[in-house]
């Protein structure tokens, strides 16, 4: 599996989550980049298509929702599955998750077991296509 292992990418402003989901990640066997602000996010998916973006939505530089619109926008990187998660748990902030192209939309707080589960299942669906 090693030649062939799935990649994460992580985006999140707060170093403990992205470490966190990190360790949990690669203990299961994926490969992860991490990124902490939206323009290294953006540039990170598009020189390395991951094979899943775990993608915050308040960032610096460039927000969440703006790097979503522009992957899911783009023929060459509309396949990634993108999981957001947010702090913002308002019903717009959900539709506007959605507007954009995010696969699933996590709200915080979450169970980092939770989302790297939600991860898997995004992966091995996307392997199947």
């Amino acid at each position: 599996m090693s030649a062939n292992k799935k990649r994460i990418l992580i985006v999140d402003d707060e170093q403990d989550i992205v470490e966190t989901l990190k360790f949990m990640l690669e203990s299961e066997g994926f490969e992860c980049l991490s990124a902490y602000d939206g323009e290294e996010a953006l540039n990170l998916a598009k020189n390395e298509k991951p094979d899943l973006i775990i993608l915050d939505v308040m960032l610096p530089k460039i927000n969440g929702y703006k790097i979503c619109r522009l992957l899911k926008f783009d023929a060459k990187y509309k396949n990634i599955p993108i999981l957001m998660i947010t702090a913002r748990s308002q019903e717009e902030d959900k539709a506007i998750g959605e507007e954009t192209g995010a696969d699933e939309y996590i709200t915080k707080p979450f169970e980092i077991s939770d989302v790297a589960e939600r991860a898997k299942l995004w992966i091995e669906k996307s392997c199947k296509v």
